[in-house]
Order: structure tokens, then C-alpha cells, then sequence
């Protein structure tokens, strides 16, 4: 992949589109709010925002690097970014600017992340700590924690638990290969 790019629905012409170098794997979905956009690519790429003007024009809102995201994904509540990013760990980024709000990469590894409720499900890809985070642009800060088990015997040493957390009708779905766990947390 070499563009992110803005295609119509209804007939599949081609909107708008800018360069984003992906590489190896592009796996994160962009997330959009208004005119804006924002993608985030691991492999040494970072992120980008852009804003679409009506005529299709679209310029760039800010880039950088402080928000490499693998394929945990990442999610926007209010107007930050929440994310694990593969050089700085967990981290939160201003939706307008691009600015870290803040950096956190001892408190759990590198994993997937969803929101629900308002608040982050967060789930560490290797050994399976789920965590309940408080959206929060001005720290970390943790409201729960628990362990995934049984956590797969049939995982390949090279993979880890990709599949994002899934929050419906007040239960969390966590899945690791043939295991489906799911807690109530209405």
C-alpha cells in the first residue's frame, strides 16, 4: 500500500488520496470524525492525519512517529487517541495536533485495545493481561486488571493473542486461538 485514500460508496470513484507508505502489513483502521482522518501504520511508518475538504483536497494535519501502531488497533474517545505503539508502548495523542499526551510501556505490554462503556480494554498479546483503563489525556490510569486464562496451548511461539477485545450487550469477549472467554461487565 502506498495511499490512504477516500473511495465513494455508491460507485467506487475515487475521492481523495494521499501518500502513506505502508509497509510489510497495514493491519490498524483509520479512524474518521468529521473531515478528518487519521491512520497509523507499524514497520517504522507512524501515523498521519489529514483533513478532506469538500472538493476532495486533502491536506495533512500532523505525522510523526509517536503512535506506531502494529495491528492492536487504535481508538479515538473525545479528542484522544488511544493505542499501543511499537517504540513508546501504550500512548495517548491529541486528536487536533498530534501532541503525546503521554507515554506508558512498563505497566503492560504490547496488545490490542477497544472501548466501550467509556472506558479502554486494553489486552497484553503475550501473556494475556486484560486491563481496564479510564480514558484519560493526562495519565494512565488504571480502574482494574485480570489474567486471561487458559491461555492457549496450540499458539505458535512467534504469534501472540491478536484477536481485539470485544465488548457487547455488557460482556467482554476475549479470545486466544480455540479458547472464548467472556466476562460481565455491565
Amino acid at each position: 500500500m502506498q495511499s490512504l485514500a477516500g473511495i465513494a460508496a455508491k460507485d467506487g470513484k475515487l475521492l481523495w488520496r494521499v501518500e502513506w507508505p505502508g509497509r510489510t502489513a497495514v493491519i490498524p483502521t483509520p479512524i474518521v470524525r468529521g473531515n478528518q482522518v487519521f491512520a497509523t501504520s507499524g514497520y517504522g511508518v507512524g501515523c498521519k492525519a489529514i483533513s478532506v475538504a469538500p472538493d476532495g483536497a486533502a491536506s495533512e494535519v500532523f505525522r510523526n512517529n509517536e503512535l506506531e501502531n502494529h495491528h492492536g488497533g487504535v481508538v479515538l474517545v473525545g479528542d484522544y487517541l488511544y493505542g499501543h505503539s511499537n517504540k513508546a508502548g501504550w500512548t495517548c495523542l491529541d486528536w487536533k495536533t498530534g501532541e503525546v499526551k503521554w507515554h506508558e510501556k512498563g505497566k503492560l505490554g504490547k496488545g490490542c485495545i477497544t472501548s466501550a462503556g467509556g472506558m479502554l480494554y486494553l489486552l497484553d498479546e503475550k501473556m494475556g493481561d486484560c486491563v481496564l483503563l479510564e480514558p484519560n489525556p493526562t495519565g494512565w490510569t488504571e480502574k482494574g486488571r485480570f489474567k486471561l486464562e487458559p491461555l492457549s496451548p496450540n499458539r505458535n511461539p512467534k504469534g501472540g493473542i491478536w484477536t481485539h477485545p470485544v465488548v457487547s450487550n455488557g460482556r467482554l469477549y476475549l479470545r486466544d486461538q480455540e479458547f472464548i472467554s467472556c466476562y460481565a461487565v455491565k
